[in-house]
């Protein structure tokens, strides 16, 4: 089964967070497997697991994991590092995936190490994995622990009584895994915020759109529809996961239609977790830098009187950031052929527009499209209009355009790519970024209203 998946448990909620974020940069990634892992227990103190099939982490009875990365060739800077952990198939899942630290003891023997003479764990926690599933990939960015070629040791630790449990080096390739990047160029002072829609299914376009991912640093964000057909947790673990999936950690979803085909969308907020915002409502906010992100939902009701508009008017009237960007899954402007606009949504665009927001990404239709800065009803505003794409190119088949809408300025529904929008104070810079083999851009710059 394809499945890779990354969590960096972080609650999201009606108020804003900050997100850090780079500009895109060329980059090597080697993977490393484990020399080294065991777990101890607490209630037998002088057992050693070192021969286990899997490590764990838990809490009743406590149980901690211990790792051990032996990294050689690496030159350049390391620009991250990421530990990949594979949970078990013969398990539910847990709640939690533990939270993962650095441990300055990298000389405890994997046959001999017990909960009696267990290495400190005084390296700092670098990250948590929340929520895992069966069979399913997870991944923790320790880039703060990796300083060069040597040998590195984390331990896994969790408050959760429902334990997690991990493939070890015995399982062979689905053994943990340490994956170092190195060769970036120096990131920029400014965030960069990329991503796409209409991902994952099970063809390639996913998985080239996935690598591009892999070279640029930054905030990922998707315009929904983020698996195919009907968005089951199987099609996430299996289609997104091993895709986009190993960018969880720095991704901020919005769900589409087929996330919704699955009632309730259970899969797509199974799957992302707080990182969706709190489940079942599936919008939120955060900020960038000086601008204020807004992701929407487009698949529950979007009326002038319903709950989600109005708690856009309020989170968008808190705002003090003086850039707002938003996006959401279906377009209100569109020249797809294969879906009209979505009038349904005009009362968040309206609630945009009267708050001066600045940019709106949509997917839905699988292409891409630029529009001239617009107003709600559709015509062109260069003084307070939004800028917006259809960015639906993220990896499920291309869509043909029908009827060429008057203010679409730019398009391509042959191309598999990411658009990249780099945050600057008052104004911001986009690229369409194509997939390997393919030719077509798109770049412009933009000014905060």
């Amino acid at each position: 089964m394809r499945a890779r998946r990354a969590v960096l448990a972080l609650l999201l909620a009606a108020t804003a967070f900050t997100v850090t974020a780079a500009s895109p940069a060329s980059a090597a990634t080697s993977t490393f497997s484990a020399v080294a892992d065991t777990y101890v227990q607490n209630d037998t103190a002088g057992a050693n697991y070192g021969t286990s099939a899997q490590v764990v982490v838990d809490n009743s009875p406590v149980r901690r994991t211990f790792l051990r990365f032996t990294v050689s060739g690496v030159s350049g800077t390391i620009t991250s590092a990421r530990l990949r952990l594979h949970t078990i198939s013969g398990n539910s899942g847990s709640p939690s995936g533990g939270t993962w630290s650095a441990t300055s003891n990298t000389a405890w023997s994997e046959t001999g190490t017990t909960w009696a003479n267990q290495p400190a764990i005084d390296g700092g926690a670098l990250g948590s994995i929340g929520s895992v599933g069966a069979s399913g990939w997870y991944e923790v960015d320790v880039t703060p622990a990796i300083t060069g070629n040597g040998t590195f040791g984390f331990a896994g630790t969790s408050s959760n009584s429902d334990g997690a449990y991990f493939d070890t080096r015995e399982s062979g390739a689905t053994g943990p895994q340490l994956v170092v990047t190195t060769g970036a160029t120096e990131p920029s002072a400014d965030p960069v915020l990329v991503g796409a829609g209409d991902i994952a299914d099970s063809g390639s376009g996913d998985s080239a759109t996935a690598t591009l991912l892999d070279g640029i640093d930054g905030t990922v964000f998707t315009t929904g529809d983020n698996v195919y057909e009907n968005g089951t947790a199987s099609e996430f673990s299996s289609y997104y996961a091993p895709t986009w999936g190993r960018h969880l950690s720095r991704t901020y979803p919005s769900p589409g239609n087929h996330d919704y085909n699955t009632s309730g969308a259970t899969g797509y907020y199974t799957y992302f977790g707080a990182r969706a915002g709190p489940s079942g409502r599936g919008y939120y906010s955060y900020d960038l830098g000086n601008w204020h992100i807004v992701a929407l939902n487009s698949n529950i009701s979007m009326t002038a009187t319903s709950a989600q508009t109005q708690w856009l008017r309020s989170d968008l009237a808190a705002s003090t950031k003086p850039c707002t960007l938003a996006y959401w899954h279906h377009p209100l402007f569109t020249s797809g052929a294969n879906h009209a606009p979505s009038t349904s949504t005009r009362p968040l665009y309206q609630a945009l527009y009267d708050n001066n927001a600045d940019v709106a990404i949509w997917g839905h239709n699988h292409q891409y499209e630029r529009f001239a800065p617009t107003n709600p009803s559709g015509a062109v505003d260069t003084t307070r209009g939004l800028r917006t794409w259809v960015a639906g190119m993220g990896g499920a088949g291309h869509y043909s355009f029908g009827t060429i809408q008057p203010h679409s300025e730019a398009r391509n529904s042959s191309t598999y790519g990411v658009l990249q929008l780099t945050l600057h104070s008052t104004s911001y810079d986009w690229q369409f970024i194509p997939v390997a083999g393919q030719t077509y851009t798109d770049s412009g710059t933009g000014a905060c209203h």
